[in-house]
């Protein structure tokens, strides 16, 4: 079987990287859906290193290394200071036992150092820590979301197949775990295997061999005290991942429940009016009970397998600190350890057995950990998948261009599909003039919404090119308006900023559109998007024409709210604002064609909708158009419906 090239996207950190391996692109067909399944969720790990190691790159600048270069030479000195500490322990037991009041006093005074030490340094890791976590959780976050939000992503990732459901759950929740971990497992791998190594040494010098009767003659165990630190450090650790082999898949399954009612939440909130007006509360209570049933389920599960790892970690806490003392005692008491060796020791073992059974306490975490990077990188490998149909890698790519005469707009052997290579819309062919106002008619699921979002640029999937008159601005009114959150005069303003434009303007380009009862709210701070109706929201849609005054204007709908004279008024108003500007409407309304200079009408056919009409509305001497010549070579009379 032929196997798909492998191909480059740029991953968060600006280096090119290339795409999955081509069993996950193009899975081989003996593979069950479990073992592909298995092939991608190994995958994901790798490709979130491949955009998160960046941070030590050129992307994260040198404080990244000076702080982990620091944080390394910071866990030495606390290393250090605890040998000191571990060494005092030594001698001040050897001084109560000798009754040496004034050692005993000696060493009370160089205790304190030693602690005051201990914990500046201690609070010194923290920062360096911490700061590190912020950082790369601030230069991941910033890449992610600078790439999720290029080439309007964010919305095509409602298209498209793929695992990166609630994007801004994992953007802001599993991006936090998936960076602030690792800092903490490499800070507690590096202290555990230091730790070990030094005390290992304390333990074998303090409790050298151990000579034991068995069977009428005797067996002399070298460096006893490690030994039995590794054993039980084998023992524990190995129960610890036996018992929690499932962490992984439950955290990740807990994780995706919370995100999945989270957006359960939202969704009422966000459509609160419509909820409310139809009375559809016990329909979503019933929707918000089954999706907390799936959380709480989940939690359920998490919460017996922290409970049957705390049988291990709370257990092994308890019986640690014991074993020493027992494995001394024979020793002491026949006069070859003194009390402070026998403490040295106990405390040298603890030590030993936190560093070896570190895995036992931070086991749960690296489950959280590799459910929460996986989750990010899901999100990753989508937004590869979308750059790569950007650059019409795998997929056929609309191409952007600019005219080569005076045209506003060119449709050339425009098609546009689906990702998946289904046809919505059929090569179309079309030359749209400045200052022309043309209305797309048809019927509904004919293509109409689809074709003006391929003009504006959010949907890349198909072939053919929208080419462009050099410099010019286009700006596009869907049917539901976004009122972003703040003042009157930012969801005015929006996408540019309030300071843009006075209050004076924005209040008198409110009154023009009939909103004016809003004037005197300009700069109040309200909950706009819930408090204005549909039909106000368009209105203060077309506000933002009025003020930001583009080049191309694309109305989807944009009026579907409003009756006849509010509609009337708000398109004479643009003809007489707006003079000059080329305007391209999707509508069902034949009231609108008055407004319209021409009108194409798109009739959905097998392989794609078809253009089948293009008529001059208001007819202009000299005007000859592509689409026409298109029409008559296909025999479809230009003028009436095929």
């Amino acid at each position: 079987m032929n196997k798909p090239p492998i191909q480059e996207v740029v991953a968060e950190n600006g280096d090119k990287i290339e795409a999955p391996p081509p069993e996950i692109v193009e899975p081989d067909p003996g593979l069950s859906p479990e073992e592909i399944e298995q092939l991608r969720r190994d995958y994901l790990l790798t490709r979130f290193w491949i955009s998160a190691r960046g941070f030590w790159g050129h992307g994260g600048g040198r404080l990244a290394w000076i702080f982990s270069i620091g944080l390394i030479a910071l866990i030495v000195l606390q290393i250090t200071f605890q040998y000191g500490i571990n060494v005092w322990n030594r001698a001040i037991f050897d001084g109560i036992e000798k009754k040496d009041s004034a050692r005993v006093l000696y060493l009370t005074g160089i205790f304190f150092p030693l602690a005051i030490g201990s914990v500046v340094l201690g609070v010194v890791q923290v920062f360096a820590r911490m700061s590190i976590q912020r950082r790369w959780r601030a230069w991941l976050t910033n890449a992610v979301v600078s790439r999720w939000l290029t080439n309007g992503r964010y919305y095509q990732l409602n298209l498209v197949d793929g695992d990166h459901k609630n994007p801004e759950y994992r953007i802001a929740e599993d991006l936090r775990v998936a960076t602030d971990a690792p800092v903490d497992f490499a800070a507690g791998v590096t202290q555990a295997f230091l730790s070990a190594t030094t005390f290992i040494v304390v333990l074998w010098t303090i409790g050298g061999a151990l000579t034991v009767p068995l069977g009428g003659s005797t067996v002399t165990i070298p460096g006893f005290l490690v030994i039995a630190a590794i054993v039980y450090a084998a023992i524990a650790s190995g129960s610890m991942v036996i018992i929690g082999k499932n962490f992984v898949s439950v955290s990740e399954a807990k994780n995706q429940t919370e995100a999945e009612f989270r957006y359960v939440l939202t969704r009422v909130r966000e459509n609160g009016e419509s909820i409310a007006l139809l009375g559809g509360e016990e329909e979503e209570r019933s929707g918000i009970d089954k999706s907390f049933r799936n959380v709480l389920k989940q939690w359920a599960r998490l919460c017996g397998q922290h409970m049957r790892t705390t049988i291990v970690s709370q257990g092994s806490s308890l019986i640690a600190p014991v074993i020493p003392i027992l494995l001394c005692a024979p020793k002491f008491l026949e006069g070859s350890m003194t009390l402070g060796q026998v403490m040295q020791a106990a405390s040298a073992f603890t030590i030993v057995q936190a560093a070896f059974g570190w895995l036992v306490d931070n086991y749960p975490r690296l489950a959280e950990w590799n459910a929460g990077a996986r989750r990010i990188a899901s999100l990753m490998m989508s937004l590869d998948g979308l750059e790569r149909a950007e650059k019409g890698e795998g997929v056929n790519r609309i191409e952007r261009g600019e005219t080569a005469d005076d045209a506003m707009l060119r449709l050339n052997d425009l098609s546009v599909t689906l990702n998946d290579g289904t046809a919505v819309v059929g090569e179309s062919e079309v030359v749209i003039e400045p200052g022309e106002r043309v209305l797309v008619a048809g019927e509904s699921g004919s293509g109409k919404s689809t074709l003006v979002r391929a003009i504006a640029g959010l949907w890349p999937w198909g072939g053919g090119s929208v080419d462009f008159h050099p410099d010019r601005r286009i700006f596009m009114l869907p049917q539901k308006p976004y009122v972003p959150s703040g003042t009157l005069q930012r969801a005015v303003a929006y996408p540019g900023a309030a300071e843009d434009w006075t209050v004076e303007q924005v209040a008198e380009t409110l009154d023009k559109v009939g909103l004016a009862h809003l004037k005197e709210k300009v700069e109040e701070d309200a909950p706009w998007d819930q408090t204005l109706s549909g039909g106000e929201k368009q209105r203060l849609a077309f506000a933002r024409l009025l003020l930001h005054r583009p080049d191309i204007i694309v109305l989807d709908e944009a009026t579907s709210a409003l009756d006849d004279t509010g509609q009337d008024n708000l398109m004479k108003l643009l003809q007489d604002e707006l003079k000059d500007a080329t305007i391209i409407s999707v509508a069902h309304r034949t009231e609108l064609e008055e407004f319209h200079s021409r009108k194409i009408t798109l009739e959905r056919r097998k392989g794609g909708a078809k253009l089948v009409s293009d008529i001059d509305l208001i007819p202009r001497r000299g005007t000859r158009r592509l689409l026409g010549g298109w029409l008559r070579k296909r025999h479809v009379p230009a003028s009436s419906p095929a």
